[in-house]
């Protein structure tokens, strides 16, 4: 009898958990099913990113189906289903709207960068299964990261993300630099693998325990001792333990000081994966350190009926997370005005762009964490249509250096233009939507300051000294972005007599989707702001009773 209850309530746990794991399914089918497809003569002559492309469009249809209620007469009235956090697999993932958002993003993106592939060429019929294979690989880790609930399978995902990304950097075969840089990738990512791993053991071994909510409630019961404005006596293990896992997620985003990798990375690898790679592999991490940071500090789980704790919290890591905010940005900055690559300087501003993202994330708000996510839909079709205009460059003239695309806009006037669209909109410029990702950004930090002056003074400064910091940024971005305009339309390219290209259409398709996209979302951004912050809906529910969050038969 207790053998069949026991088998009839699995039954219906693992039915609701790979229900909610379809479109992560569908990734592994695609890779295996591409794999499969080399095994046999005839389709191992078949360019798979038609296929790879296929997959993700249906990984993408699945999580829509499972969130929209299509169950009104017209369209025009379906709505997103507002999802309550529930355990899956026993804990170890959390299925709620920020991982939804953030596989909209995860999935969009990587069908953006895969129609891109097709557009360059780059992989060509031979080498297309591995790459795309690879690709959903690195994919399906990065969707991991978003939603895992337990540091173990923190752990696995940002492996499985990882792995197939030091592939990706080296896939260009018989290119030194391509081989170098994989090399690279590979070694900081073993030694940040390898710190983050020895952190996960510190803090499972002091709480006896690695379930996200259960680690809240330990450091819950740490700062609720303190008094308000008084030290917290931390144990040393708690924080090296927290530091070396906020040191692997550091890596993943390149955040200074562990961002050694991603300028040589980037110059190596070609133009698709460094869009890929800046883009997926910024939002899977900084999706985990949303998720990491927020779940202790108390975001989600429900465990803090005043909030006290989660602002006492905040008050120890905010300035922290917030002196590394404003190092990367800074320091992505200012690196970038010596760089002549354009792969390269834009790998700078990658890392300039991730400093203003984290700064959101300093506030330790769901307003905050909804910021970021709406600068990463912004950042994804900005950043990923400067690095297409750079490899359709390449394919032109066969180089990646600034030097060769001087008075480049007689040749090619709209890929000129295009470009001048995504770096005014990585720079703020309105009404572009690089303007509307910093404006949420700015106002997050200056209504945090105001929420935490009267009881932390030095959190509200800190999130002021933030706002001004990013503004001064902004300002010093202008000047290396602004370069690369002036190399391009006011130099004098090298041969007088240059015939005008003409650009294939589907460049054209694609530059212009980009374009119009970064210029529609900064003018009409309210319906995007809206599913934002619904997305970070689920770090916002602090006044749910304690153990308030749904578990799965199983879990």
């Amino acid at each position: 009898m207790f053998l069949n209850e026991w088998l009839n309530k699995l039954s219906v746990s693992l039915t609701t958990d790979v229900t909610a794991f379809a479109p992560e399914l569908i990734l592994c089918a695609g890779i295996v099913i591409m794999l499969l497809m080399r095994l046999f003569r005839a389709l191992d002559r078949i360019h798979l990113g038609t296929a790879a492309l296929t997959v993700v469009i249906l990984a993408l249809l699945a999580n829509f189906v499972q969130n929209v209620d299509t169950s009104a007469d017209t369209w025009r009235e379906w709505k997103a289903v507002d999802r309550q956090a529930v355990d899956l697999f026993g804990g170890m993932l959390v299925y709620d709207n920020f991982m939804i958002f953030m596989r909209y993003v995860l999935l969009g993106f990587t069908a953006l960068t895969i129609w891109l592939s097709l557009l360059t060429g780059i992989p060509d019929r031979e080498d297309s299964a591995d790459f795309y294979c690879l690709l959903l690989g690195a994919t399906l880790g990065m969707s991991l990261m978003a939603s895992a609930n337990h540091l173990l399978m923190v752990y696995i995902a940002v492996e499985m993300a990882s792995l197939p990304s030091y592939a990706l950097a080296g896939f260009l075969k018989g290119k030194r630099q391509s081989s170098e840089a994989a090399l690279k990738y590979v070694v900081y990512g073993g030694g940040a693998s390898g710190i983050m791993l020895y952190g996960i053991s510190l803090l499972a071994g002091k709480f006896g325990t690695a379930y996200l909510p259960d680690l809240a409630q330990c450091f819950a019961t740490i700062f609720k001792s303190a008094p308000q404005g008084g030290a917290v006596g931390l144990d040393p293990m708690v924080m090296l333990g927290t530091l070396f896992i906020l040191i692997g997620i550091g890596f993943k985003l390149a955040a200074f000081p562990f961002h050694f990798w991603c300028p040589d990375v980037f110059e190596g690898a070609s133009a698709e994966v460094a869009a890929f790679l800046s883009v997926a592999s910024k939002a899977a991490a900084l999706a985990l350190l949303a998720r990491f940071s927020l779940e202790l500090a108390g975001w989600g789980i429900g465990s803090i009926p005043d909030g006290a704790t989660t602002r006492r919290i905040a008050y120890y890591f905010g300035p922290a997370l917030g002196v590394f905010a404003a190092l990367t940005a800074t320091f992505g900055n200012l690196a970038a005005y010596y760089q002549t690559n354009l792969k390269r300087l834009l790998a700078y501003s990658t890392i300039s762009q991730a400093g203003y993202m984290m700064m959101g994330l300093t506030t330790f708000t769901a307003d905050g964490a909804g910021a970021v996510l709406f600068y990463l839909v912004g950042y994804l079709f900005m950043n990923l249509g400067a690095f297409a205009i750079v490899a359709f460059l390449r394919n032109q003239t066969g180089s990646e250096d600034l030097s060769s695309f001087r008075g480049i806009v007689r040749q090619s006037p709209l890929l000129v233009v295009t470009l001048a669209f995504f770096l005014f909109s990585l720079v703020g410029v309105p009404p572009l939507v690089g303007f509307a990702a910093k404006f949420q950004i700015f106002g997050v930090l200056f209504n945090a300051g105001n929420r935490y002056l009267a009881n932390y003074p030095m959190l509200a400064y800190t999130m002021y000294a933030l706002l001004v910091i990013g503004g001064i940024n902004t300002v010093i971005s202008l000047v290396y972005y602004l370069n690369v305009l002036k190399v391009m339309v006011l130099e004098k390219p090298a041969d007088e007599k240059v015939p005008t290209w003409s650009i294939p259409f589907g460049w054209s398709c694609f530059a212009g989707l980009m374009a119009a996209a970064v210029l529609v979302l900064g003018i009409f951004w309210n319906p995007l702001a809206e599913s934002s912050k619904k997305g970070a809906a689920p770090f916002g529910s602090r006044l749910k009773p304690a153990g308030s969050v749904t578990r799965s038969p199983g879990g």
